[in-house]
Order: C-alpha cells, then structure tokens, then sequence
C-alpha cells in the first residue's frame, strides 16, 4: 500500500520522456493533534518542547520500499539513492510544519501559562486596586484633616473679626454717645448762658425802660413846673406891664 502510493508519486513526476524525477508534495496543512496558529508570545514564555527528536521524523519501512521500487523496474542504487531523497524531503517538510505548528499539549500548556499570567496579572491588579483604594481613602483622610483645621480656622478666625468687629462698634457707640453728651451739654450749657443772657438783657431793658419811663416822668414834671413857671411869670410880666400901662395911663391923664 506503501509502496503504490510512493509509486503514484514518481508517476507524478513523468515528463513524458522515460525520465522519472521526484516532484516535491506540498505537505498537508492539518496533521492529526496538530492545528495551524500564529506563535503565541509572552513576555516570560517558555520554550516547551513536548515530541522528541526521533518522533519528529516519518517513519517507514525503507527496505521494503526499496523492493517495491526494485519491482517496478529500478535499480537498487536507484531505489536507495530515492528512498534517501523521500526520506530527507520527508524530514524537511515535518521540520517546517513542526517550526509553523503547535501541538495540543503545547497549546494546552501554553494556554495554561497564559491563564497564570492572567491569574497573576488579575492578583497584581487587584493588590494595586487596594494598594491605591487605601492611597486615595488616605488622601481622603488627609484632606479630611485639612479640611477640617480650615475649617477651625476659619471659624476662629470669623468669630475674631466678629468680636473685633463688635469691640470696634461697641466703642464707636460709645464715642458717638459721649460726643452726643458733650454736644447735648454743650447745648444745654449754651442754652442757659443764651437764657441767662436774655433774663440780664431783658433786666437791662426793663431797668432801661423804667429809667426812661422816670426820666420822662420826671421831664414832664418838670415841664409841667416850668410851664407853671412860665404862666405865673407871664401872668406877671403882663400884669406889671399892665400895671405899668395903666401908670403911664393915668399919668398922661
């Protein structure tokens, strides 16, 4: 069966001519336990090599090929020197399927690894997640403390300007209270002087007034005297110069 189908190959191969020549086969894409995927790359993957050397190569009864071969016409340096060649061709192509492919337990393994570092990258994020929960609930601690002394402080500081604030009003009351008394007194020291003022100078006028009053009561008095005066002194001058008409009267007579 081995044989046919290593015939089949080099019939392949005839270019008309008599002349067999080996035609390389494109080996198949799917092996059995192997599966066709990109390398997988971590950054601490580790090279596991599960399939020994001597596993790796396609083995076959190269002698009995190498009858078939006689049987069908070929030498034995012929059948050898092509057995040689399929087997060379054989380990190539395995080699290169073996460099492009990933067995099941390789990519079982290499799965495994990948969940470990996904384990471990989950344990590392959640150590950080706590590590900074408990950085940000210090933070917050933190300016907690802040502020609450701002807030002390501010409230220290509101109820300082507040007493100074009421010290400052409590003594411009009182300034403006004494000065009010001041002016008030003032005032009223101001208003008494004016009334003592105004008792003296309406003393002054009434002793003025009833000076006049007594000058001009005693200068009628007086003109009433002189004008009595002047009457009995007319009444006499008119007298004597009647006396005196009637003198010359009777002497002219």
């Amino acid at each position: 069966m081995r044989g046919g189908w290593v015939w089949r190959l080099l019939r392949a191969g005839d270019d008309g001519g008599g002349v067999r020549r080996l035609v390389p086969v494109e080996p198949p894409a799917l092996r059995r336990g192997l599966a066709a995927t990109a390398p997988l790359k971590s950054y601490d993957m580790r090279q596991v090599d599960i399939t020994p050397l001597e596993q790796r190569k396609l083995t076959f009864d190269t002698h009995a090929l190498v009858r078939d071969l006689e049987t069908h016409g070929f030498e034995k340096v012929q059948a050898e020197t092509i057995v040689s060649a399929l087997t060379a061709l054989s380990n190539v192509s395995l080699d290169t399927i073996y460099k492009e492919m990933v067995t099941q337990a390789q990519q079982e393994i290499t799965l495994q690894q990948l969940m470990a570092h996904l384990d471990s990258i989950r344990k590392d994020m959640v150590i950080l997640e706590k590590s900074e929960f408990a950085n940000l609930r210090a933070e917050n601690e933190k300016m907690k403390i802040e502020l609450d002394q701002v807030k002390r402080q501010l409230i220290n500081e509101t109820s300082r300007i507040r007493a100074d604030n009421k010290l400052d009003i409590n003594l411009e009351r009182s300034r403006v209270t004494d000065l009010f008394t001041d002016q008030e007194k003032k005032l009223m020291e101001a208003t008494t002087e004016f009334t003592k003022k105004d008792t003296r100078t309406k003393s002054v006028i009434s002793e003025t007034s009833n000076k006049i009053d007594t000058e001009i009561a005693s200068l009628k008095t007086l003109m009433e005297s002189n004008k009595l005066e002047t009457i009995r002194y007319l009444a006499a001058s008119v007298f004597t110069c009647l006396a005196i008409a009637l003198g010359f009267y009777r002497f002219w007579k």
